[in-house]
This record gives C-alpha cells, structure tokens and sequence, in this order.
C-alpha cells in the first residue's frame, strides 16, 4: 500500500465481502472491523451487546413503508440522543466507533455506513462487492449452509434491509458506482483474487487527488 488508507466495504448479500475484507485486512497487515463494532460500541454506549446486535444495520420496521415512498431521507442523523429509537442510538454509537476507529490509522470496515460516516477524509477508499445472482445463491447455499429453497428470499430481504439502512442514514445511494471509488464484481473472482484486486488498486491510490 502506497499510501495509508482506510478501505469501507458495502456489499450485497452473498458476494463474499465480509471475507474478502478479512483476507484485504491481513495482507494489508491492519485491523478489520465487521461484527467487531457491534462490541466496541456497546463499550461506548453501555447498551448491551445483544441489544445492538439485534437492531445492527437495521431501521425499525415501522419505517420501512415510508422508506418505500423516499420518505424521511437522511432524517436517521441525529446531534442527541434524546427520542431516538434504539436503531438510530446503535446507529449513532457505531458512528462515534468508526469516526475513532479512523482517527487511529488505515484498517478495513465492513458496512455500517462507514463511507458515508468518513465521507469527506482524502484517506478513505470506499468499496463497493457485487455479484451475479446466481453466483451469490451459489455461495450462501454451499458455503452458507442455508437451505436453496430459502436462499432467493433471503438475498432480497436483506439486502432491502442494507438499502433501506443506508439510505436512510447517508447522504448517498447504496449501490451506485458513481459512491465509490472501486465498485468489483466478484462473480468470477475467488476472494483472494478479490482482495488482491483492491489491494492492487490501493498501490495506485493517490489521496492528494481528492483534494
């Protein structure tokens, strides 16, 4: 790596990114955060850690029509914690984690709308990991385990649920390419092939060309 970086990953369900961060995070020798926020911010807040767990990259169902409708875009940021549902407190403590997380050094971030929460920093590269639908039923059935007759309906539930949590909290589109300064198609590509991909991107990343 050229220069130091902060790498955020958004990813569609059953695309591999979790892993494929993982496997970036450790050959770029610095830390990765994926569930591991949902620990740190329950140290930070005082919630419990199952609490967050259960609302982790969610907005409450109640929104979800008006979601639907284009409503109440970008309304999920809030300066106090006062009247916040529990959603937008999990949502405003990961904040808080990942701003910190940031300020110490380059690492990998999985989700959480952390290229939005870091958008602005010249050291930031945001990814996008995409596949194929087939590709992405592939994987959640033989390396997920989940039953086929479920997989279908499972990659459109959450990734809705990615949608509407990101569009709701950030500034951006979930998705576009145009958001991102790296959108990959791992359809084709093994997730060490993936991770090499990025990481080879990152050699050529300049930050001093955002500015």
């Amino acid at each position: 790596m050229k220069h130091p970086v902060i790498v955020t990953i958004s990813r569609q369900y059953g695309c591999g990114g979790r892993t494929i961060g993982r496997l970036l995070a450790e050959k770029l020798g610095v830390p990765f955060y994926d569930k591991e926020l949902i620990e740190l911010a329950a140290k930070e807040s005082g919630l419990d850690e199952s609490v967050l767990a259960s609302a982790d990259e969610q907005v409450s169902s109640s929104l979800l029509y008006s979601l639907s409708l284009g409503m109440y875009a970008g309304v999920g940021r809030a300066d106090s914690m006062n009247g916040l549902s529990i959603n937008d407190r999990v949502y405003v403590h990961q904040a808080k984690v990942i701003r910190d997380i940031a300020q110490k050094g380059p690492c990998v971030i999985v989700g959480r709308c952390a290229d939005s929460i870091l958008a602005g920093r010249a050291d930031v590269v945001s990814v996008y990991i995409h596949a194929s639908r087939e590709a992405r039923l592939r994987r959640v059935v033989e390396q997920y385990g989940m039953d086929p007759h479920r997989a279908e309906n499972e990659l459109q539930k959450i990734d809705k649920r990615r949608t509407a949590y990101h569009d709701y909290y950030a500034d951006t589109k979930w998705g576009r390419a145009e958001n991102y300064q790296l959108s990959l198609d791992t359809s084709r590509l093994s997730d060490e092939g993936a991770a090499a991909a990025i990481s080879t991107y990152l050699e050529f990343f300049d930050p001093a060309a955002n500015k």
